[in-house]
């Protein structure tokens, strides 16, 4: 029996992490027939030809299967600059030791705890505190806050659906209208018709489209729910127009139970330009999440359980006034050192088409 050391490089999109890993190779130990079947390569021959085919490759020695690891809560170890779930890191028996497998399986899954992340988010709620966002008067928290409860848990899930790509500004006015007008309940919408309720809430984003899933959700609630909403979370996606960021917005308003994170457009935004998020999950690491309900999965990896209700309103008020989507305030900005995205020129999609047509002329 000979024993070799070797190292593993584990790279990323933009970090390269080399591991040394002990791997105690028995003479003409084979990998296993899951891996490969080709019984004249070695185990540092796959290592080798893999590296020169640009895969990912590095030695499982945590997981049998990399199920639920994205729901894992971290602890603070440090692993080559990074800070990564608890693993345990210790080499097994040889036999179980040559279970070589792609990096995306396991590393794709491995959330990375953001360092000084309690640090930034004092700061913001430093910020916060001194200054008012129209989430803070106007966010769908504050939809009939005056009502009973079974009919402020009906206003919370009409505010919610109105509010998808419309202002915090709109979606109250629309909200106000309805009560005013005796349309803010279950019957009250049963009652009405979808023309009337498309100028009551007119002029929120797809006012039309929004006032069809109304009726359709308020014939639900009172069919299945008896005029109440449901109270989970599957039910409220299967409602017409609910999507992910609706109903968990839902479940920790209306219902006050916290089951994953409200991600928004402010909330995705920021989370990017902090460097807060990646996508471990996908089949190749990527830095950063592309849609919102990637940044919900990305956060809720390391993000402790107690701050989950409490990042939406904080992070939405917080681009609302100061990290806006486009020309952020970076300089009144208190975490604009640990910042990655701290004064770069945000450009909206409309002036890139303006400097793309001056090019093209």
């Amino acid at each position: 029996e000979r024993e070799r050391e070797r190292r593993v490089v584990m790279e990323t999109d933009s970090v390269a992490h080399v591991a040394a890993v002990d791997v105690h190779i028995k003479q003409n130990s084979l990998l296993p027939d899951e891996i490969g079947t080709d019984q004249d390569i070695t185990p540092a021959q796959r290592v080798r030809q893999s590296l020169k085919k640009k895969r990912k490759v590095v030695l499982d020695i945590s997981y049998d299967g990399d199920k639920e690891i994205n729901g894992a809560q971290p602890t603070s170890q440090v692993f080559s600059g990074v800070i990564l779930p608890n693993v345990n890191r210790s080499v097994p028996d040889t036999d179980k030791a040559m279970n070589l497998i792609a990096c995306s399986s396991v590393t794709s899954t491995l959330p990375v705890m953001p360092e000084r992340w309690q640090e930034v988010l004092g700061a913001i709620r430093k910020m916060r505190a001194s200054q008012d966002a129209p989430v803070d008067s106007m966010g769908c928290e504050k939809a009939g806050s005056f009502l009973p409860p079974k009919e402020r848990r009906f206003a919370v899930l009409v505010s919610a659906l109105l509010s998808s790509q419309t202002k915090d500004e709109v979606t109250h006015g629309a909200v106000h209208r309805l009560q005013h007008q005796g349309l803010l309940s279950v019957n009250g919408i049963e009652k009405s018709t979808e023309m009337t309720i498309s100028k009551v809430i007119y002029p929120v984003g797809f006012y039309s489209r929004k006032a069809s899933y109304l009726k359709k959700v308020a014939a639900l609630c009172k069919e299945k729910y008896s005029g109440d909403i449901p109270d989970t979370l599957k039910d409220l996606l299967s409602l017409p127009g609910i999507g992910p960021k609706m109903a968990h917005l839902i479940m920790n308003v209306a219902w006050k139970d916290v089951q994953g994170i409200c991600v928004d457009t402010h909330v995705h935004r920021i989370s990017n330009r902090l460097g807060w998020v990646n996508n471990f999950k996908s089949t190749n690491f990527r830095k950063g999440t592309k849609t919102p309900e990637e940044t919900r999965m990305a956060l809720q990896a390391w993000l402790p359980k107690e701050e989950w209700m409490a990042i939406n309103p904080l992070l939405v008020g917080f681009g609302q006034t100061v990290c806006t989507p486009t020309n952020p305030h970076c300089g009144d900005c208190l975490v604009n050192s640990m910042c990655p995205a701290a004064f770069n020129k945000a450009v909206s999609p409309k002036s890139k088409n303006l400097q793309s047509e001056r090019k093209t002329v």
